[in-house]
């Protein structure tokens, strides 16, 4: 038998409330219970300041979901609120709002939000990211980009961003760069610190650059997800009305299949597939011209047609697109007639009408708040 939210507030009883007064079940600082399937996620609402000594609350409660027959996946996030912010707005069945995003905090006013993928790291989806981002600017967008990469931040290299974040009445302001507005945790740290955190402070920290970042409002919200298919791409799928991802592969066949799972795990949660890039494509000699296929040519648009999702298009490994990344001044905003340029432009005005023409809207999963 399915398990049900019932179920969960049930076995919820049994672990004490942050606050100690009666059980969590009966908390106001529960919220966004989601079923799918055979996994179960929800928030413990908390402050900033009290979120790292809830840890054992959040095991607690992740234990007692997990001892529910039916249920083989439980995801707790401890979700740090503003002190006097918003209350949860209540939320029944699913969305058919029109393209503009539901309001995730104060500052989130989006048409559309795709996710830049890959199952492995190491095939160009952060350098990919930022340029597609770029070129959706030059086409009189209005841009942002959020690098939900806890653990491997690359915005401040490719942005050549080495300043924090201003705080304008306990809202972040995104860092405004080439026509963009970019948001990264690496803002925020030391370049040398090293995030161990578990799974729900990252979904805890996705969140809140979400909802506590003045993003303003954009036609477009570029994300630059992790490698992997974990606890921060189901928090992106939960938290916002995702219109599609784009996944970035390399040629070669090992690429291919953790791309290939990266495909499966959006589709699970019902985020359409706005396509697949070949990252990497092929090498061309910058002295003598000589076109080499470092990594074989041509396995992501066999793979996209396999899969029956868009080829976007394909990306040099090229020295110059390698310098201008390290120096923070990514191809696309400095040459933007340059040939590499063209080729993420060709790339954007495929998403961007794919977008436009609604094949990448989808109704936000079920998501219940009390």
């Amino acid at each position: 038998m399915a398990v049900t939210k019932d179920d969960v507030i049930r076995a919820l009883k049994a672990v004490p409330a942050p606050d100690g007064a009666g059980s969590l079940a009966d908390s106001s600082q529960l919220s966004g219970i989601a079923i799918a399937g055979e996994r179960v996620s929800f928030f413990i609402t908390t402050t900033p300041e009290r979120a790292t000594t809830l840890e054992g609350v959040r095991a607690a409660a992740e234990a007692a979901v997990k001892s529910l027959p039916g249920v083989k996946q439980v995801l707790v996030a401890l979700s740090a609120e503003r002190a006097g912010g918003p209350a949860p707005q209540q939320a029944h069945g699913h969305s058919h709002a029109p393209a503009q995003q539901q309001k995730a905090g104060a500052s989130l006013d989006v048409r559309h939000i795709i996710a830049v993928a890959s199952g492995k790291g190491g095939v160009g989806k952060s350098t990919t990211a930022a340029n597609l981002a770029l070129a959706l600017s030059g086409k009189g967008l209005k841009v942002g980009l959020l690098d939900a990469d806890v653990y491997g931040p690359s915005a401040p290299l490719l942005f050549g961003v080495n300043r924090k974040p201003d705080l304008k009445d306990k809202i972040i302001q995104p860092i405004e760069t080439y026509g963009i507005k970019v948001m990264s945790i690496g803002f925020l740290i030391d370049t040398d610190t090293a995030m161990v955190w578990r799974g729900p402070m990252v979904m805890s920290a996705i969140t809140q650059m979400l909802r506590d970042v003045n993003w303003g409002k954009l036609d477009v919200l570029v994300v630059d997800m992790p490698p992997g298919t974990g606890d921060a791409q189901l928090t992106m799928a939960q938290q916002t009305r995702l219109s599609g991802a784009v996944i970035v592969s390399t040629p070669q066949d090992i690429a291919l299949a953790d791309a290939r799972r990266g495909v499966g795990m959006f589709r699970k949660v019902d985020v359409p597939i706005l396509g697949v890039i070949e990252n990497m494509s092929y090498f061309c000699c910058p002295n003598c011209g000589t076109r080499t296929d470092l990594f074989g040519h041509g396995g992501a648009e066999l793979e996209a047609e396999r899969l029956g999702v868009r080829f976007l298009g394909e990306i040099p490994l090229h020295s110059r697109i390698r310098e201008l990344s390290d120096a923070g001044t990514p191809v696309v905003a400095v040459e933007p007639d340059g040939e590499h340029a063209k080729a993420y432009s060709a790339i954007a005005d495929m998403v961007w009408t794919g977008l436009d023409a609604g094949s990448g809207l989808r109704a936000a999963p079920r998501i219940v708040i009390e």
